[in-house]
């Protein structure tokens, strides 16, 4: 049954009021099953990494520790025990050549590589949110020349200048947070342009002229009118470029000039394991994969929020979408 205004007969119960706009999205979420499986993996990631601390005190370990006992040096440094030195003690085993704990090295190299892309994210969705408003409100030459500037940005080689970057600022400043910032200041363009066209076209509907020929400002209407309306755009693009950034990140540590140790992240460990991936396979095999199972998680969550937020449009998820016998993609209505 619909969720409009239902008629009401003499003598019949009540109308069910409408579900508010969060718990709809909520409800179309949780109607697809892969989606609520990726939000779920999600979840869990972002807890053992806000509990690194807690989780690696339980197993009596730290992530910096040296154990050279439980390496075998004759033989160039391969965790002694099988599967890499899994044991009571060190429940994912250990690393070559070090002897330090590879579960607390995982779970705190979560933080940072987790950290890092939500920093990056956060920044780059807000410099496009200001650039692509001000391109779109601002006068033909503001929009000029912002424009050109948002598709030289496009054009540019991401990684080459990401590298440059990164190898110019001294060593003192705390890699994270400039792998965040360089991140997020180049990867702006994407969100601007979406913005500025979205904003532009709402900038001709009824409701915004309106606010208009009332003698609000333009960022007044921006504030009130436009960004409610682009919140849906820009948190879906914002769900699928949080994945892409933990690519970057890992790919700027596995270059060399990302996290540099002793701290972990993803990335740089599987810059340490390319050459154990043989003799301490695991130690390449737990990085790698998380790293798999992560990104994959939020592009289908990514996915399930942009469905969600648009109804009309296809999903592209083939499992855990609920679907008619006609093959067609069921509604809200239908599934509810």
């Amino acid at each position: 049954m619909s969720e409009a205004l239902l008629v009401q007969e003499a003598g019949a119960a009540p109308a069910v009021a409408p579900a508010s706009g969060a718990r709809l999205f909520l409800r179309r979420l949780r109607a697809q099953r892969a989606a609520s499986a990726a939000a779920l993996v999600v979840l869990l990631l972002v807890l053992a990494a806000l509990a690194a601390p807690l989780l690696t005190a339980l197993a009596g370990q730290d992530p910096n520790t040296y154990h050279p006992d439980l390496v075998d040096s004759a033989a160039g440094g391969v965790p002694i025990g099988p599967f890499g030195g899994i044991s009571a003690d060190h429940w994912l085993g250990v690393e070559p050549q070090t002897g330090r704990d590879l579960f607390a090295r995982i779970v705190y190299g979560a933080r940072v590589s987790l950290g890092v892309a939500l920093f990056a994210t956060v920044l780059q969705i807000t410099l496009g949110l200001i650039i692509g408003l001000t391109a779109a409100l601002g006068s033909r030459w503001v929009d000029q020349l912002l424009s050109r500037i948002t598709d030289i940005n496009v054009a540019l080689p991401i990684m080459v200048i990401a590298l440059a970057l990164l190898a110019i600022v001294p060593e003192t400043f705390p890699r994270p947070v400039l792998i965040a910032l360089v991140i997020g200041g180049i990867n702006w363009a994407g969100t601007s342009k979406i913005v500025r066209a979205q904003a532009l076209t709402l900038k001709s509907l009824d409701f915004v002229s309106a606010a208009r020929l009332s003698g609000r400002g333009k960022w007044s209407i921006a504030r009130r009118e436009l960004l409610p309306s682009l919140a849906a755009p820009v948190i879906t693009y914002a769900a699928l470029a949080f994945p892409t950034n933990i690519i970057v990140e890992a790919a700027l540590s596995f270059l060399g000039v990302g996290i540099k140790p002793p701290t972990p992240s993803w990335g740089q460990m599987l810059t340490e394991a390319d050459t154990w991936y043989q003799a301490a396979p695991t130690y390449l095999l737990l990085p790698a994969g998380l790293l798999f199972v992560t990104v994959l998680a939020l592009t289908v969550l990514g996915e399930g929020i942009r469905t969600a937020l648009d109804p009309r449009a296809a999903s592209r998820l083939r499992v855990g979408t609920k679907q008619n016998r006609d093959g067609t993609k069921r509604t809200e209505e239908d599934a509810a």
